[in-house]
């Protein structure tokens, strides 16, 4: 559940996030719907802990600002990397990742999506518990 009282947060936490497109429970809030040039779109996102969005791509690129908590972003076949507050991700056209909380703490970014004619973002299969249970593994043992 969303802690209501967190005294951190910069937006509200919006609507609740498709479940087709993630494991557990995130919240979007639309902050910029599109640009006037339709070259972008700003959403603020809140994943509880535990939660991770589905392995997907975006055709123009997508930036990640952290602004709360600590979490994951993994690009297919590489190593996880942990995120936490002021933490920056570029991530590059057509790269397969996915993004989440950590299992003890939510997640909060603020997502800069560049729009497309094949639209912003392709969603692609859900990260196993397998594949989620690896990332946590592998970063306790650091």
């Amino acid at each position: 559940m969303i802690n209501t009282e967190n005294q951190n947060a910069i937006f509200p936490p919006g609507d609740k996030a498709p479940a087709d497109y993630f494991t557990g429970t995130a919240w979007v809030k639309v902050l910029v719907p599109q640009d006037e040039t339709g070259s972008y779109s700003i959403g603020n996102v809140v994943f509880e802990p535990g939660c991770r969005n589905n392995w997907h791509t975006h055709a123009a690129g997508q930036i990640l600002l952290v602004t709360d908590g600590r979490g994951y972003y993994q690009e297919r076949g590489e190593p996880a990397r942990p995120l936490t507050r002021g933490d920056v991700v570029v991530i590059p056209s057509g790269v397969e990742h996915w993004h989440g909380a950590a299992q003890d703490s939510s997640l909060t970014h603020i997502a800069i999506t560049n729009n497309s004619a094949s639209g912003n973002v392709e969603w692609l299969s859900p990260v196993t518990d397998e594949e989620y249970r690896s990332v946590h593994a592998s970063s306790s043992q650091r």
